[in-house]
C-alpha cells in the first residue's frame, strides 16, 4: 500500500510544474489580446495623426479637436494660424498647437 502512494505522489509532483505552467497561458493570452485590439490600432492612429500634422500647408482647411474649422494662414515647427472668420474686412485668426488639428478638410469646406 506504501508504493501505491508514493508512486501517485511522484506523479502529482511532475504535473505539478506543468500545471503552473498552463496557468500562465491565460495571462499571456489576454496580453496578446490587448496589443492586438488596443494598442496596435491606437499606435497606427497615432502615426497617421503626426503624418498628417506634419504635412500640413499653407491654405490648406482644418478642423481642431475643439471643433473649430478655419483656414491655415501660417506655420511653424510647433504652431499654426488658422483663420476662422472675417470681420469688417479683417482676417480673425487663432494661434494653435498643431497637435490640435483632428482632421485636414477638403477644399472649399470652410467658408468666410
Amino acid at each position: 500500500m506504501l508504493f501505491i502512494t508514493d508512486a501517485l505522489a511522484a506523479d502529482a509532483a511532475a504535473g505539478g510544474a506543468a500545471a503552473a505552467a498552463m496557468q500562465f497561458v491565460p495571462l499571456i493570452l489576454i496580453i496578446v489580446v490587448f496589443w492586438l485590439f488596443l494598442i496596435r490600432p491606437q499606435q497606427k492612429r497615432a502615426k497617421e495623426h503626426q503624418k498628417m500634422v506634419e504635412g500640413l500647408k499653407t491654405g490648406d482647411e482644418v478642423m481642431t479637436a475643439g471643433g473649430l474649422m478655419g483656414k491655415v494662414t501660417a506655420l511653424d515647427n510647433a504652431n499654426i494660424k488658422i483663420q476662422i472668420a472675417e470681420v469688417d474686412g479683417k482676417a480673425v485668426t487663432l494661434q494653435l498647437s498643431r497637435q490640435t488639428v483632428a482632421n485636414v478638410l477638403p477644399k472649399g469646406t470652410v467658408k468666410f
